[in-house]
């Protein structure tokens, strides 16, 4: 059983690296897909930004036709002007030239107006090309970069595996199952000793009857709190500090002292 349990400790060093590594290849990609989609929503801005230049572009054509064709209207007016003979002819006629007059004021304002627009898309473009040019650019880099850690990354994870599945072949399948999930769920740690009838996996008490069963090793016992396996070690090196500091002469009584007595059970 002792040899069960060195190897299972040693499992449980592969295990936590593996299942660290396999987090890390999940993460690794996420990085390159937050840029990937800044870079797609970038792409999506431009061309709107250019659609919108387009639309300008096409509205202040149309205000320019519409401007010449006011100007021509008021020129025309100006020329009647010569050919009134009453008052109130000329009053209309006036009145007709100031509209006119007004109405192409209003589209030079307009065309004003939308050539600032349009001057302002077109920088904003010129810099938005520019900035896509080195997210693209980032993402190349990134991508490179992705794909050669995570090629490190699959190396170690070949060896891990390896060196799974040469130290379980002679492992119990359903503890191995057992076993398998407390690393993931308990921090990458599965298997735990016991010092002073305490689970050191979550520092629980335990029972005296259980940590004499988990004591003589002969099945595999799980902490009834966090549900490790659990297996027994003597910790002889603070049992001999103690021993010291209290002027104790004989250190394996002290050794024993709080250990259970077997002999009280039918072992």
């Amino acid at each position: 059983m002792q040899e069960i349990f060195e190897k299972l400790k040693l499992l449980q060093v592969v295990l936590s690296q593996k299942y660290l590594i396999q987090d890390e290849i999940r993460e690794i990609p996420k990085t390159l897909e937050t840029k990937i989609e800044l870079l797609n929503r970038g792409k999506k801005n431009y061309l709107e930004k250019n659609e919108r230049l387009k639309r300008t572009n096409d509205e202040l054509k149309s205000l320019r036709i519409r401007l010449d064709e006011a100007e021509h209207v008021r020129e025309n007016y100006e020329k009647q002007m010569d050919l009134i003979t009453t008052q109130r002819e000329y009053e209309a006629l006036d009145k007709e030239i100031t509209d006119a007059a007004e109405k192409e004021q209003q589209l030079r304002k307009a065309i004003l107006h939308k050539e600032k627009t349009l001057d302002d898309l077109k920088f904003q473009l010129e810099e938005h090309e520019e900035l896509m040019e080195l997210q693209e650019e980032e993402v190349s880099t990134e991508q490179e970069k992705m794909e050669q850690i995570l090629s490190e990354k699959k190396n170690e994870l070949d060896e891990l595996e390896k060196n799974e599945n040469e130290l379980i072949p002679d492992i119990d399948q359903e503890v191995l199952f057992k076993f398998e999930r407390i690393i993931k769920s308990k921090a990458g740690v599965g298997i735990v000793p016991i010092h002073e009838n305490i689970c050191t996996g979550c520092h629980m008490q335990l029972p005296t009857q259980f940590v004499n069963d988990v004591r003589i090793g002969n099945d595999f016992m799980f902490c009834p709190y966090c549900s490790r396996i659990l297996f027994f070690e003597e910790i002889l090196d603070s049992i001999k500090s103690m021993a010291s500091s209290e002027k104790v002469d004989n250190v394996q009584d002290v050794a024993f002292s709080d250990l259970v007595d077997l002999d009280e059970f039918d072992i």
